[in-house]
């Protein structure tokens, strides 16, 4: 499915941009699913959000993500998740990623997590993906080590659990 153009209005957080997401939303319910993973809206084939979330991918010990494209939105989590990773020295990757490549990861065993990211969710971990009639496991369907990281390290961030070495926080 695709949920937004480029030279539309996809990087914004606007009503618009999901209306369209209403009957593919219907369907994933339909299939079991809890969201629908958007591919862009020319070549079909290159991932760009999950449900209204950013999204991520860890293959071979790297994090990609799809850069910023005027079709994706610039979340402000998926922002602060590549702080942190940058800040722990984790590879990470801004570039198109087609679904191809994400079950080619899979069938060579290098398919390690997969995350959506939001305000509401901060981290939404991704257990199983469906497309064309093929199905990936992820993780055996667990929460894997870079999702509860970054959650725990946010929301304690968030909460004043944790110290804030990025100076996000400002006391009001």
């Amino acid at each position: 499915y695709t949920r937004a153009v480029q030279g539309g209005i996809g990087h914004a957080k606007a009503a618009g941009n999901y209306a369209a997401s209403i009957k593919a939303q219907s369907n994933a319910k339909k299939g079991g699913y809890s969201q629908v993973l958007w591919l862009d809206a020319l070549e079909k084939k290159y991932i760009e959000e999950v449900g209204s979330m950013n999204i991520f991918f860890k293959i071979g010990g790297k994090v990609i993500t799809p850069a910023i494209n005027g079709s994706i939105l610039e979340g402000v989590t998926r922002a602060s998740v590549l702080e942190l990773l940058g800040s722990w020295n984790i590879p990470v990757e801004e570039r198109k990623i087609s679904i191809e490549e994400i079950f080619e990861a899979n069938a060579k065993g290098e398919l390690e997590e997969v995350f959506g990211t939001g305000t509401a969710a901060v981290i939404s971990p991704v257990g199983e993906l469906y497309w064309n009639d093929r199905q990936v496991l992820i993780n055996n369907g667990q929460i894997g080590p870079y999702s509860q990281k970054l959650y725990d390290t946010l929301t304690g961030i968030q909460t004043g659990r944790l110290p804030d070495p990025l100076k996000w926080t400002m006391p009001v």
